[in-house]
């Protein structure tokens, strides 16, 4: 299966907390980095996730939101990654980030162009990238 999300990241699942409607899936990356995913019961059911499997976490570009200095931060979004921009691709309206968080794992964000220009983004600043956990797709191979 090919989609258009950007990011795909594969890795295994560390715990899942079952709700009423919801389920809190937690997914540990190769290099130790932790993304966290709410989808519905029924999509837990249907995929037969369970502890330890491995799994893909897919995050849509434009639902990611940039910021800097947001290492203490306090913010109810639950995934917070930090990097250093490898690439921008500025349009009059959009400009595309590509992160790299970590051991040569990129992140791509797709921000507006005003946003980009004041943060200051440019190749080699330091960003982070928050995005909730319900904007989190699960998929499994």
């Amino acid at each position: 299966m090919n989609i258009s999300a950007r990011n795909v990241f594969k890795g295994t699942i560390t715990a899942i907390v079952n709700g009423a409607v919801n389920a809190e899936i937690d997914l540990a990356l190769a290099d130790g980095t932790s993304i966290c995913s709410v989808i519905t019961m029924g999509a837990v059911e249907k995929l037969g996730l369970q502890t330890g499997m491995e799994a893909y976490a897919i995050i849509k570009a434009n639902s990611i939101i940039l910021g800097t200095n947001l290492h203490e931060a306090k913010i109810s979004a639950r995934n917070l990654m930090c990097g250093k921009v490898q690439r921008v691709i500025d349009g009059p309206v959009s400009a595309e980030i590509d992160i790299e968080i970590g051991a040569g794992t990129m992140l791509s964000a797709v921000i507006t162009h005003e946003s980009a220009r004041k943060l200051g983004l440019q190749e080699g600043s330091h960003v982070c990238a928050i995005f909730k956990a319900s904007s989190v797709l699960v998929g499994i191979a």
